[in-house]
């Protein structure tokens, strides 16, 4: 039922509940319409009147005599049919309201998103990203934790409505040849996202090549999973550059980081394989080797990637898309550490959106 209808219905329901007009017992031997019918209970005293002129005209009854009376309700006929006004007019605002907010319900929009549980940047980036649509675009988000090969298919199939964690053009690379005519590309949330050898600020060693003669590294690589593209990289560097002796040692992003915790404190030097965006960057003075044969590559961008149906279906979250994206590497740095150092993503999305109105706005304006 829509509102109209309702609006409708209540009207029919409130004229039926008009005080009962006393007639008399008179009738019109052949009146166009019967006393006993619906269309004659429903006539209101002041049209009553015309009626009766019209019939007196036609046939000749003494109908009118009694309009008076009629116009006249009894005061307890008044009383209870004001009463059932009130309680039929009470009834027909709660209806209303109750198909008005079942017709809100039934129109709230709905969005998926997929990330990579394990990418930080992917965490920060897509409940940010989240928040935003959530307040700012009215939509109910619904946020899929999958593996970043399930992320781009289930794009391409419609499954997910977006991404905010295509790299793109090197490590997704393989995925967006597949899917590029299955997807559409938005532009990146995040400029110059790389991959390489990061130390401590406060280390000599400028270039990987450094890492030859500088004795103070123990002929050691902090590293990541084995397989990870920076591992693989990083096997190539050490034979590209010709560091004899140099273990790359296995580890996870938890190890590695429990290395580089150890070591600040202690001011020693490390070495470790990583990429930026990464939360490490908001916590200590980082900087990446110079790398000058290009081993990792040029530097990249996190894209932001839909479903060809997510333009017809949500236009302004395409609009949003477009425009978002990250300042620098401390702006998605503070997000970041935030998840870190215990805040719920949510929370920490909740909290830096309420901090910097001015980049929302500039994300959404239209």
């Amino acid at each position: 039922m829509t509102v109209a209808t309702c609006c409708v219905s209540l009207r029919v329901a409130a004229i039926k509940a008009q005080p009962t007009l006393k007639l008399g017992t008179r009738r019109c031997t052949s009146a166009p319409e019967s006393p006993g019918s619906d269309a004659f209970k429903l006539l209101r005293p002041e049209s009553l009147a015309n009626v009766c002129m019209t019939t007196r005209a036609k046939h000749g009854c003494g109908l009118e005599n009694n309009v008076d009376e009629a116009r006249q309700p009894s005061v307890q006929t008044s009383g209870e049919a004001i009463m059932m006004m009130r309680k039929i007019l009470g009834a027909g605002a709660a209806l209303v309201l109750a198909v008005s907010s079942t017709l809100a319900i039934a129109e709230t929009k709905t969005l998926t998103i997929g990330y990579v549980e394990g990418w930080s940047d992917s965490v920060a980036t897509t409940h940010v990203a989240a928040e935003v649509i959530k307040q700012k675009l009215g939509y109910d988000v619904k946020l899929q934790s999958v593996a970043a090969g399930i992320m781009w298919q289930a794009v391409a199939t419609d499954k997910l409505d977006l991404m905010l964690s295509a790299w793109l053009p090197g490590t997704h690379g393989e995925y967006y040849a597949k899917y590029k005519d299955q997807v559409v590309n938005y532009g990146p949330n995040f400029k110059d996202a790389k991959i390489g050898l990061i130390v401590p600020e406060y280390v000599k060693a400028k270039s990987i090549e450094d890492l030859k003669t500088d004795t103070s590294f123990n002929k050691k690589i902090t590293g990541i999973d084995a397989g990870s593209g920076v591992m693989l990289k990083t096997d190539q560097a050490i034979k590209d550059y010709g560091l004899d002796g140099y273990k790359l040692q296995a580890s996870s992003g938890a190890g590695m980081i429990a290395e580089l915790t150890r070591a600040e404190k202690a001011q020693k030097a490390i070495v470790v394989t990583g990429w930026v965006p990464h939360w490490m960057f908001a916590k200590w003075k980082l900087r990446f080797l110079d790398d000058p044969k290009g081993v990792y590559g040029a530097a990249e961008t996190v894209d932001n990637v839909g479903s060809l149906s997510l333009e017809k279906k949500a236009p302004d979250v395409v609009a949003f898309l477009k425009k978002f994206q990250w300042a620098s590497k401390d702006e998605i740095g503070e997000v970041m550490l935030a998840i870190q150092d215990g805040a719920k993503p949510e929370a920490a999305a909740r909290d830096w959106v309420a901090k910097h109105p001015d980049r929302v706005a500039e994300w959404t304006a239209k």
